[in-house]
């Protein structure tokens, strides 16, 4: 693909976030995202099927980004599965918060479009998954134990995002220290 074809084709993506950031998955727009892009009502349609394609481009270029982080996270990283979890959890909560409109594209919610891509939506977390299924089998702890261990540490995750959303916690180093500190609470037995 011509390096302009590239160009544009994110371009249609990352207006195409701000979309659904806007006006969600319902009332996404082909036209509106073509009009942010200043081209034509078919320019889009030479790089994506349909809505449902551009949509399903925009979470593979999430899924990307995120990627791309948690593989710069882990390589700064012991071998530690622990340390690697712990800072791909802390990573995630800055990812939210540095890349804000990206969230609404991860907790986007379409029954039709989740029937039809929710394979792409769980790839999202694949690096970290296969780290957390490495833990698990090391740990020696019985699954009902790690699915809380998890829950928690996910609940944290989302938890500490709406909370610094709604001002009730500065979003800071500070306070990422006392997330990595409750994280890291969580996976003392190991």
């Amino acid at each position: 693909m011509p390096k302009r074809e590239s160009n544009l084709r994110e371009a249609l993506i990352l207006a195409g976030i701000e979309e659904i950031n806007q006006h969600g998955v319902t009332g996404f727009s082909i036209r509106r995202v073509a009009e942010a892009c200043n081209v034509s009502c078919a320019a889009p349609y030479r790089h994506f099927q349909d809505k449902n394609g551009l949509i399903a481009a925009i979470i593979d270029y999430v899924n990307d980004q995120w990627a791309i982080r948690q593989e710069e996270i882990v390589s700064h990283c012991s071998d530690s599965l622990r340390e690697q979890i712990i800072e791909i959890s802390v990573g995630y909560i800055r990812f939210l918060m540095e890349k804000p409109f990206y969230r609404a594209v991860l907790m986007l919610k379409d029954e039709e479009f989740d029937n039809l891509y929710h394979k792409k939506r769980t790839q999202f977390g694949s690096l970290s998954q296969t780290l957390e299924a490495a833990l698990f089998a090391s740990s020696g702890l019985d699954e009902d134990t790690w699915k809380r261990k998890l829950m928690i540490v996910r609940s944290l995750i989302f938890g500490v995002v709406f909370l610094f959303d709604a001002g009730e916690f500065e979003y800071n180093d500070k306070t990422m220290e006392y997330v990595r500190f409750t994280i890291n609470r969580e996976f003392e037995i190991f």
